[in-house]
């Protein structure tokens, strides 16, 4: 059973290919060949996503696009891909991210051009596999292989600490998932010898085993997203890796972890999901919360960002976990608007970086004297990081928040601190780098954005405007999957 043209194939092997191709090109002599085809290859991997969306057929809820071939038939191993409206919009921003990934690395990336290029690409197909893959070997395969590239990126091209970075993101993300590895392999037997991930969702466990699972599942997702107490990898992740690095890791790779979630926990251990759901709320809060105020703290403009993120994150789990159509998709979309502010905002610093070296919020001042059209899209991306209404960011934090005060008065309250807190440190960020007197040489002789640069940080306005003011586009096509998934949870399996 496969669809024709196979959109799923071509999106994971089209990247990849295009990758080793770029990296065959070899030295740095020809480094302008492999930037050209890799923006090639990143163009093309986004154009044959776009298809998933026009041709989506909003009112079914199951899987779209479906391919499937034998792989390793012995062991009833399948090559089993398909889309929902839970996983579509994560292979086009996946796509998307990669295509801005390359341009942003044109002439930033002076060394080993062809490796880092091909490094991007080949993490880009491992990514939306992850997103894809409905087979459990397909899906760990993909969900760990794509450690390597983000781990050569860090570890290569990341600042001073790099390879400590490197080693812990790699260490944490890796010791995790060995749980997950056993969990799928209990849901074989179980499943009667299937790897299907759509069969283990009809599998009958008892609530000792399914809690089991549960935390399984939660050792290698919570890293990922990651939560509060595990998020500790993710600071020293963006702040020594490369531009590039921390856009993929904070726009696509920490959705990773949400994505299992939704696919994992919820449907294959429901009644385990729902006990398990005061916990998950209690730490989502608490990263909404408490690594707000960290945030407050930061002198590094980079690490700032990078705690953002895991409060951002927080949000989305506790959407998750009211197990409300409201709540799943708010954190759903919230998922993509954090794919586009929180790269953007990575961009930026990248930008800034770029002309200074510098990432300490003290060594600024004054940005918007030298660079004005740089300060007036920062501002944009700032406003839509901490929420602003019109802007991606408001909508699904609106949505979770409301979903919450549905539930919970109290829980929503809690929650819509993050609005508040956001606004804080961001804003308060934005201030010291960009208003005030010129505080310095360096920051009167920066040179305000490049075309190329304009462009990047162009589009992302436009995805972060468009989202704020007409989110039913990116919505629409949810509906039917988050509705069939409540009622999987809903009715459990006890």
């Amino acid at each position: 059973m496969t669809t024709t043209p196979p959109l799923l194939s071509l999106a994971i092997w089209l990247p990849m290919i295009g990758g080793l191709v770029v990296y065959a090109t070899g030295s740095d002599g020809k480094a302008q060949l492999a930037r050209m085809l890799s923006l090639i290859v990143a163009l093309f991997g986004f154009l044959v996503t776009i298809p998933l969306y026009t041709s989506f057929d909003a009112a079914q809820g199951g899987m779209q696009f479906v391919e499937m071939a034998s792989w390793i038939p012995r062991y009833n191993i399948n090559y089993f891909v398909g889309v929902d409206g839970i996983s579509v919009w994560f292979v086009i921003l996946n796509s998307f991210v990669t295509l801005l990934v390359v341009m942003a690395g044109w002439e930033v990336v002076q060394d080993r051009v062809a490796l880092y290029n091909s490094a991007v690409l080949i993490m880009s197909g491992l990514l939306n596999g992850v997103f894809c893959a409905l087979d459990g070997v397909l899906f760990y395969v993909f969900f760990e292989a794509s450690l390597i590239p983000l781990y050569l990126l860090i570890g290569i091209w990341g600042g001073v600490k790099r390879v400590y970075a490197a080693i812990k993101f790699f260490l944490f993300t890796l010791l995790g998932s060995l749980l997950m590895l056993v969990a799928f392999l209990y849901l074989f037997l179980e499943a009667g010898g299937s790897f299907n991930v759509m069969d283990w969702h009809g599998v009958k466990l008892p609530m000792s085993v399914q809690t089991a699972i549960f935390w399984a599942f939660f050792a290698s997702f919570a890293v990922k997203v990651p939560m509060w107490p595990v998020h500790t990898w993710l600071p020293d992740a963006h702040t020594e890796a490369p531009t590039g690095g921390s856009v993929v890791l904070a726009a696509i790779a920490l959705k990773l972890g949400a994505y299992g979630f939704l696919r994992f926990s919820l449907p294959v251990v429901p009644d385990a999901a729902m006990a398990m759901a005061p916990v998950m709320i209690a730490l989502s809060l608490i990263a909404v919360v408490y690594i707000g105020f960290v945030a407050l703290v930061q002198t590094d403009m980079k690490r700032l960002v990078a705690y953002s993120s895991i409060s951002h994150m927080g949000f989305v789990t506790l959407g998750f976990f009211l197990f409300s159509t409201l709540g799943i998709e708010g954190s759903l979309v919230q998922m993509i608007s954090h794919g586009f502010v929180s790269g953007a905002m990575f961009l930026c610093i990248g930008v800034l970086y770029d002309r200074t070296h510098s990432r300490r919020i003290a060594d600024y001042g004054g940005v918007a004297g030298s660079m004005p059209k740089f300060a007036a899209l920062f501002m944009l991306f700032a406003m839509a990081n901490a929420g602003l209404p019109a802007t991606s960011g408001f909508v699904g934090e609106f949505m979770v928040a409301l979903a919450a005060i549905k539930a919970n008065f109290w829980l929503g309250a809690t929650a819509a601190t993050t609005l508040i807190l956001g606004a804080a440190y961001t804003l308060w960020m934005y201030k010291r780098v960009v208003f005030g007197p010129i505080s310095s040489t360096t920051v009167a002789e920066l040179k305000d954005v490049s075309p190329r640069e304009m462009l990047i940080l162009g589009l992302l306005a436009v995805c972060v405007l468009v989202m704020g003011v007409y989110p039913y586009p990116f919505t629409e096509i949810m509906h039917a999957s988050v509705d069939g998934l409540l009622k999987h949870v809903a009715a459990g399996k006890l």
